[in-house]
């Protein structure tokens, strides 16, 4: 039974990331969430005509564009949990025997398993819709389908010094990802290498990074650093204490999505996420606490969540050339421009679309994501053995 007495801090020297904690069922249901929430904020976007440009819109719709426009929430979510998990995984394996190879391993597989298929779909599309012609691939940078964008959005260049790859819009948040990937292990060694050479050479590639990379993606490192801190932080307090701090969370987050400029991430949002990151990252500190054996609640959600997590990557990166498809294919086959806000059967086509979104991007998990942790153990199977195997010595002259 958690205690009713005052709210009390406590300091984790490690992480707590088991699946039978509250908080990892409850991060698990929020990435399934956040990935729904943008792909349905997108295709809202694409499909219908903005709220603002509607001549006397009814209730209904006002109140769907209001629930489907939390799309700048849910990306924060997603640094915020990105944060917790990747930081604060590493820093618990900072002792263990090649922490930073397997990091770096770990990191490329979890982005190169997902978005190399996802490219590559995403120039089928092209082809099929026409926005792509056959042999038009080049090495321009102006060219959003070209060999130059595909290789410089797998490395985070997206928004950086390129446009994002097939018109993606998504993907700029993939380049911030990146670049905290990239941050964190070098703030990591810049004040726990051993070696001078080492903090020097950290602090170089952060001072390089501040000066050559864009203002937004530093400032909102804040945010992803924020995740790594609150991992460490456990608050005990009861659930009514819980309940009574989610209420102003849900109005704060409802508050900002009707006034302020949710299409932008920069210095005049960073203020407003940062309010709203502390006060979630404080809820989901309550939650350091593993779920009872006998709880009836945390297995049905620990599957639930589980389920729709697993794609949720697949779901973010591809549900944006799925959407260009769908237009493609409503345009052609049924002269359908745009739905109408007054036809209750355009949002029957729109739940149509969006139910496509959720098959396709399970099927793309189960061909290409679901094996992200095989390609993972080969790939460290075959270090591991390139580091182990001796240099064969020359052979010995034969005896006369």
């Amino acid at each position: 039974m958690r205690s009713k007495k005052m709210p009390r801090l406590y300091f984790q020297a490690q992480s707590p990331l088991g699946d039978d904690y509250w908080h990892s069922i409850w991060i698990s249901l929020l990435r399934g969430l956040a990935a729904f929430v943008v792909a349905a904020a997108h295709l809202r976007a694409e499909m219908y005509p903005g709220l603002r440009t509607v001549a006397d819109p009814s209730l209904w719709f006002q109140g769907f564009a209001f629930l489907t426009g939390f799309a700048h929430q849910a990306v924060l979510v997603f640094f915020i949990i990105s944060g917790w998990l990747v930081g604060g995984s590493l820093l618990n394996k900072m002792d263990q025997p090649g922490a930073m190879s397997n990091y770096a391993v770990d990191r490329a597989t979890r982005l190169w398993t997902v978005l190399i298929p996802t490219f590559g779909l995403t120039l089928l599309f092209g082809l099929g819709t026409g926005v792509l012609l056959p042999g038009a691939l080049d090495f321009s940078r102006a060219n959003e389908f070209s060999v130059l964008s595909f290789a410089g959005n797998l490395v985070g260049l997206q928004d950086v010094i390129l446009s994002e790859f097939g018109g993606n819009y998504a993907l700029w948040s993939l380049a911030n990802e990146t670049w905290y990937y990239v941050l964190f292990p070098l703030l990591v060694l810049l004040f726990t290498a051993r070696r001078p050479g080492s903090r020097i050479a950290s602090g170089a590639g952060l001072a390089l990074a501040a000066v050559l990379l864009p203002v937004e993606i530093i400032l909102y490192f804040a945010i992803w650093l924020l995740g790594v801190g609150f991992s460490r932080l456990r608050i005990e307090c009861g659930i009514g204490a819980r309940c009574a701090w989610l209420v102003p969370l849900l109005a704060a987050a409802a508050y900002f999505r009707l006034t302020a400029d949710n299409d932008k991430f920069d210095q005049t949002t960073l203020g407003m996420d940062l309010f709203l990151s502390v006060m979630f990252l404080v809820l989901l500190s309550s939650l350091q606490f593993r779920a009872a054996p006998t709880s009836q609640l945390a297995r049905p959600l620990a599957r639930v969540g589980g389920f729709f997590a697993d794609f949720s990557f697949s779901l973010y990166v591809l549900h944006l050339p799925l959407i260009f498809l769908l237009k493609h294919v409503v345009y052609t086959q049924f002269d359908l421009h745009q739905l109408s806000p007054s036809e209750p059967l355009h949002f029957a086509v729109y739940l149509g679309m969006l139910g496509t979104l959720l098959l396709g991007s399970y099927l793309s998990y189960l061909l290409f994501e679901k094996h992200t942790y095989r390609i993972r153990r080969m790939l460290k199977d075959l270090l591991a053995r390139r580091v182990m195997t001796p240099t064969a010595p020359a052979p010995a002259p034969a005896k006369r």
